[in-house]
């Protein structure tokens, strides 16, 4: 069932999009408005909520509670266990937003309200990126890592995870359900990622080679990474993950290293990152409950709602795979070492790659805006930016091999955790067959190929991770009082 239904779900959807692609654009849309305009204040709540529990969690008792065996030992270093997170969590979705993200919020009438492009557009994408998203990883990233290495629980699914509330009925209908929507879920986060991202891709080739790819080339390349990761994948396993995670960050560092003290506005890019940290900071409330109750922009529900909403279906994935490699970590050491690593690690992209275009701006070198506003192509527009940094072919070049390097190391994670769903019980250690991987490794290319094709709108990419997020936001409160209750009976028990 838990395999069955999402085949035939993504077969169905891939029909609809490829053949009746208007039509399913608007229903998508009108369905997307629903959940965001209706619900919103739902998806700001378990954000919030989250990132709380998640300090909660870290300063108290439970922090204590070691990932493993009572006295063991990190089986990873500090640099491959955060760079496998931090590559494993993020996708290639890191860089597009982090060129994009402040002209598209300078655009929004929202930003004229808040005060200056400079004092805000830099702002929201620290803030959209940083605290809550990885709140969101970290604390279920402890539950499934104290659920598979300190209970030894053998089924690596997201109903297991909330056995000590449901009890008996774990086995029954409702876990039934609860792997159901998460693998769904699963499947709508792999195809926002995919179809977000991807196209910037065909652009920087067009740029580097002089030519244009239509979309049947596009459908190529997302083809031929899913065949090198799947290869890859089976090949190598967790150590192939690693080694890839690590040629991934230094590519992704070198990247900002280079853009930051070659690119010409090294001042510029460290002062308004400074200064918008600070205003994340002394704002953080405000922006994370902000509804807009009136509609007068819309803005929370357009993106702050669809970001809270993206990183909750890809907690399907992505924190069962911290909690993989955090053995021998402490609760404590895997909450604040990833907010350290990976929020950290997100910052300087958004700080680097965002202020270094928004300075070209400000200071009159270029006028990125009014060209985004005129034709609304944001993947041609990175190009752009990219083109007036020293030597922008190579540039270029370190782009796209780094994007496909995040693409490589995430789809890893994903394809094993999905594959993870195929079996009813894995024994410590044990690893899905390579069929079952090569079958959902196509399953999860399939919808991001269908949307591609259908050509939808930012807007509607957006929407699949809004409307499959609204059940994993119930299933995610029931995973964390799971945990706390666990716990709580763990720390008893040792006393």
């Amino acid at each position: 069932m838990i395999t069955l239904v999402p085949f035939l779900l993504i077969v169905v959807l891939c029909i609809l999009f490829f053949f009746m692609p208007e039509q399913s654009n608007a229903v998508l849309s009108q369905i997307r408005y629903f959940f965001g305009n209706t619900f919103g204040t739902y998806y700001l709540i378990i954000g919030l909520g989250i990132f709380l529990v998640s300090i909660y969690v870290a300063v108290s008792k439970y922090g204590d509670i070691v990932l493993g065996d009572p006295g063991e030992k990190p089986k990873y270093s500090f640099f491959a266990w955060g760079s496998m997170m931090f590559t494993c969590g993020l996708a290639a979705d890191i860089l597009f937003y982090s060129f994009s993200e402040w002209f598209m919020y300078a655009a929004d009438p929202h930003i004229a309200e808040m005060g200056s492009i400079q004092d805000w557009a830099s702002v929201y994408p620290i803030f959209h990126w940083s605290l809550i998203p990885w709140g969101f990883y970290l604390v279920l990233a402890v539950a499934f890592g104290f659920m598979l290495h300190v209970r030894k629980r053998k089924r690596q699914k997201y109903s297991e995870a909330c056995r000590p509330v449901l009890g008996k009925h774990t086995d029954g209908i409702a876990g039934r359900l609860i792997d159901l929507l998460a693998v769904i879920a699963l499947l709508a986060g792999t195809a926002t990622t995919f179809s977000v991202a991807t196209p910037l891709m065909v652009d920087i080739i067009n740029s580097l080679f002089g030519i244009q790819l239509n979309r049947s080339v596009v459908t190529a390349v997302i083809l031929v990474i899913t065949c090198f990761i799947y290869t890859y994948s089976l090949l190598h396993g967790f150590k192939g993950i690693s080694i890839l995670a690590k040629a991934c960050i230094y590519l992704f560092f070198g990247l900002l290293a280079y853009v930051l003290f070659f690119g010409g506005e090294t001042r510029y890019i460290i002062e308004t990152g400074f200064s918008s940290l600070g205003r994340m900071v002394q704002n953080f409330f405000e922006l994370a409950t902000a509804t807009d109750p009136q509609r007068t922009t819309s803005f929370p529900q357009n993106w702050t709602i669809y970001y809270w909403a993206y990183w909750m279906v890809w907690c399907v994935a992505a924190p069962f795979f911290i909690g993989n490699i955090s053995r021998g970590r402490t609760v404590r050491q895997t909450i604040l070492g990833g907010y350290v690593f990976g929020v950290g690690s997100t910052l300087m992209s958004f700080i680097i790659l965002g202020n270094y275009s928004l300075g070209k701006q400000m200071n009159g070198a270029a006028d990125f805006l009014a060209k985004y506003k005129e034709t609304g192509d944001a993947y041609g527009l990175i190009t752009d930016i990219i083109g007036t940094m020293p030597c922008a072919p190579l540039v270029l070049v370190v782009v796209l091999v780094t994007m496909i390097a995040f693409y490589a190391t995430s789809f890893d994670s994903i394809a094993l955790t999905a594959s993870c769903y195929s079996y009813h019980v894995l024994e410590e250690g044990e690893q899905p067959h390579r069929g079952i991987q090569l079958m959902w490794c196509i399953l999860l290319i399939l919808l991001p190929i269908a949307l591609i094709f259908a050509e939808s709108s930012m807007s509607n990419l957006q929407s699949v991770s809004i409307v499959s997020a609204f059940p994993i936001g119930f299933i995610m409160v029931l995973i964390v009082w799971s945990f706390l209750k666990d716990a709580k009976k763990y720390m008893k028990g040792k006393k």
